[in-house]
């Protein structure tokens, strides 16, 4: 169970501890629960959407994007902000990027960046949910997390040291493939929006690993928060449209 500890601790707010120093094995087995936390996260959007049915919409888009945030403690937020400065900012140079990266502050990029992700995703759940349209509130947070193995799995770590390195090292590479096709044949079941859905982020998924693998020649954990980000919001408002 340490591996699933470990990916609820790095992936949330809730409160879980470790009942002692993980392995580094444990560590990159704790990628194969990712998902899971996705889906966990998404059932608990769909609680809170259920509470709030009724309210006034604008209002329980709202408190559902605030909820959303609160349970990855803006974990990939962060990274969409540092990715976003370092992307303007590095003006196409590997390592002056990798050093804006590193860099705490935000910039006025970052702050764009993040306003305009955090605006679409609260006018496409107050569409999702004026429309009684739920399951996209499962299908965000499980397929963006959903990719963070498959970019670990298929790209290089680039930052040495750290969380990041320890997943990309010793992460299950026989288990991996399976495990992430046993998931998108559950969502599958899950009907047309689920389809759209796992296409949209697939696709999200391509063209943002080509950009890290052009611009750093892999991945860091900054990076892989943006994927995370920019996946659930694509997700969010293609399957909007399509269902509103």
């Amino acid at each position: 169970m340490t591996p699933l500890l470990i990916a609820l601790q790095f992936l949330t707010r809730l409160p879980v501890r470790l009942p002692g120093m993980p392995e580094p094995r444990q560590f990159g087995r704790s990628l194969l629960w990712y998902p899971l936390v996705g889906l966990l996260i998404g059932l608990l959007l769909l609680g809170a959407a259920y509470l709030l049915e009724g309210r006034p919409v604008l209002l329980s888009a709202a408190l559902v994007l605030a909820l959303w945030v609160g349970l990855s403690g803006g974990l990939h937020l962060d990274g969409l902000a540092d990715t976003a400065d370092a992307w303007v900012g590095g003006y196409g140079d590997r390592e002056r990027t990798l050093t804006i990266m590193k860099d705490p502050r935000s910039g006025p990029i970052a702050v764009v960046v993040l306003v305009v992700v955090l605006l679409l995703k609260f006018a496409a759940l107050a569409a999702l949910l004026q429309a009684g349209q739920w399951l996209p509130l499962l299908l965000a947070p499980w397929l963006g997390r959903g990719m963070l193995p498959l970019l670990f799995l298929t790209t290089a770590y680039v930052r040495p040291g750290g969380l990041g390195q320890a997943l990309a090292e010793h992460l299950p590479r026989r288990d991996l493939p399976v495990w992430l096709a046993v998931q998108g044949a559950a969502m599958l079941v899950l009907g047309r929006p689920a389809w759209i859905a796992l296409v949209i982020a697939l696709i999200v998924f391509a063209w943002l690993r080509g950009r890290f693998m052009q611009r750093l020649g892999g991945t860091t954990g900054d990076t892989a928060g943006a994927l995370v980000e920019v996946v659930e919001v694509a997700v969010l408002v293609v399957v909007a449209f399509a269902l509103t």
